[in-house]
């Protein structure tokens, strides 16, 4: 078995393709409409399946704003540089809600950022 990608449930797909593609430099790997079935699909990466898995952003007609809840933590990314990613999200629009430090009781370099939908996003630096 291997993962093949993370769902997430988005308000306005073309806002958050851009997020995904613009503000963290993925890219826009395939793209499905379904009108009788009312939802559109979008899959995004840094590559496609098999070499990495992807993020399926889904959209259902109709639905601006979902509730996260308690139980959702978390993507994370590796960077190389997690202050330099912060600089550079934040340039491009994005928003840094912890930014580049140290864990908590480790030395590990993280950060966190928020996608349009309130998801957050964990940059580990490696």
């Amino acid at each position: 078995m291997r993962l093949l990608h993370t769902m997430l449930r988005v308000g306005d797909l073309q806002r958050s393709i851009d997020f995904y593609t613009r503000v963290l430099g993925m890219t826009l790997l395939r793209q499905t409409d379904r009108p009788d079935q009312k939802y559109s699909l979008a899959f995004v990466g840094y590559e496609s399946n098999p070499a990495q898995a992807e993020i399926e952003l889904t959209y259902n007609y109709g639905v601006a704003q979902y509730e996260i809840g308690t139980a959702y933590g978390h993507i994370a990314l590796q960077v190389e540089d997690a202050v330099a990613s912060c600089e550079k999200i934040r340039a491009a629009g994005g928003t840094i809600t912890r930014e580049a430090g140290p864990v908590k009781g480790g030395t590990t370099v993280i950060a966190f950022v928020q996608d349009p939908d309130g998801y957050k996003i964990e940059l580990i630096q490696r």
